[in-house]
């Protein structure tokens, strides 16, 4: 088994339920096990600010798929989940995004799949829940995952509270600001 980290995100079509219905998925690949769940946090967009707020986690599997094999899975995930990439808004809103942050202790260099995601490093709202689940991780070439978010700036990543609540999922709120790929 081989243990991978899978970033997600959603800002449309009730992105917590959204959220939800991905683990769910994760969990149900051949050959896979969710062996755990971040929190969900609330983030703005990136790249791309009008657009509403997006939800976030990162989920840890262990998992038999070759590493293009699981990357299919979650494509699969993603379209069932009714993404669809507009090639105008690379960054734009989405019902889920699943990247795959982690595969083992891999260096993946091939077209249509690098691991470590290319801009894992950068992103708050992956560090932050990644940080959440294994602090401690290595990322090759890269550094350890609680080094690399103390270098970011974490204020636009909020805990999402529970659905329905205030601070949880109304849907599509009010425009914030990035690519969650």
């Amino acid at each position: 088994m081989t243990r991978a980290f899978v970033g997600l995100g959603s800002n449309l079509d009730e992105p917590a339920a959204q959220l939800e219905r991905a683990f769910e998925a994760l969990a149900a690949l051949p050959g896979t096990r969710l062996v755990a769940r971040s929190p969900v946090y609330r983030t703005a967009p990136v790249g791309d600010p009008d657009q509403p707020e997006f939800r976030n986690a990162v989920a840890e599997l262990a998992t038999t798929l070759a590493a293009p094999d699981l990357l299919a899975a979650m494509q699969d995930v993603e379209r069932r989940q009714g993404r669809r990439r507009d090639p105008r808004r690379r960054f734009g809103p989405r019902t889920i995004d699943l990247d795959l942050l982690m595969y083992g202790d891999s260096v993946i260099r091939q077209p249509g799949l690098v691991v470590p995601h290319p801009r894992l490093a950068g992103r708050a709202f992956v560090l932050r829940p990644l940080a959440d689940l294994a602090p401690a991780l290595e990322i090759p070439g890269l550094g350890r995952v609680a080094d690399l978010l103390a270098g970011v700036d974490t204020r636009g990543v909020r805990p999402a509270g529970p659905p329905g609540s205030v601070e949880g999922d109304s849907a599509n709120e009010h425009p914030a600001n990035e690519d969650q790929s």
